[in-house]
């Protein structure tokens, strides 16, 4: 099922749903900056692999991105956050229904800063390369994506433009910039108590693999795997598929 469902602020969202019959339980995708809902096919993969085992699935595009509408400089972390919350409550056939949910690198950002908000119906939470420190990732990049993206001579552009083109495709808006300093989703994380499985590659040029580490090394809840070898977003076909294999198998053993 395909459609448009409206966020808290009433910008149109595309989504996909499928309803299993069964339905073991609902299974929400939330994916990375730059890319859409399908977060490069993987997720459609991914829904369809869900699927198989008795879940329901819903994937949508934040806003500026996909067929969403609004724009891509307007896109901000209080603008997920609102999207995020919206296509949860439309997922749901009724409010205190339980949800697990699967998010992508900039997709964790949002799913933490909300993770207070939904801790009663949130029973598991996979993060994939998840963007946990805004600062170490985007303010004061170390990596090599973001220090070709973010480094201070790139956001110098930000004094004459109100926006920074970032892999040369996406406009990142100042706005965007101006809320980094603000938010710390890893702090979220790790007070929020939720079983969280973290599925993320020690080569990632993109998102820091060493603080997914540190998290999991300073909450009980948070478990740890570790694609050996692998850059951003799971760099090859068999890693694609272990990822998937992985996050699978760690939600069937949690949902019965």
């Amino acid at each position: 099922m395909e459609g448009i469902i409206k966020s808290i602020d009433g910008v149109e969202l595309e989504y996909v749903k499928n309803v299993h019959p069964s339905e073991k339980s609902k299974v929400l995708l939330v994916h990375g900056i730059t890319v859409d809902m399908h977060e490069g096919g993987m997720y459609d993969r991914l829904a369809k692999a869900l699927f198989n085992l008795g879940y329901s699935t819903m994937q949508f595009s934040f806003r500026g991105h996909g067929k969403s509408k609004g724009t891509q400089e307007g896109m901000t972390i209080a603008g997920e956050m609102l999207d995020l919350l919206s296509a949860i409550r439309y997922f749901q056939e009724h409010k205190h229904e339980k949800i697990q949910i699967i998010a992508a690198s900039f997709g964790a950002v949002s799913t933490c800063l909300i993770i207070d908000s939904i801790a009663d119906i949130l029973e598991n939470l996979v993060l994939w390369n998840p963007v946990l420190d805004l600062d170490n990732t985007f303010l004061h990049p170390t990596l090599e994506w973001g220090v070709a993206n973010f480094s201070i001579e790139k956001r110098k552009i930000l004094q004459t433009q109100d926006f920074l083109l970032v892999d040369s495709d996406f406009r990142a808006g100042i706005i965007l910039f101006n809320e980094f300093p603000y938010y710390n989703p890893k702090e979220n994380l790790v007070n929020s108590g939720i079983n969280t499985l973290i599925v993320h590659g020690d080569k990632d040029s993109y998102v820091s693999y060493d603080v997914s580490k540190k998290v999991a090394e300073r909450s009980d809840n948070v478990k740890l795997v570790t694609v050996e070898g692998s850059d951003h977003g799971f760099d090859s076909k068999e890693r694609e598929n272990y990822a998937i294999e992985v996050t699978a198998k760690w939600l069937s053993e949690r949902v019965k």
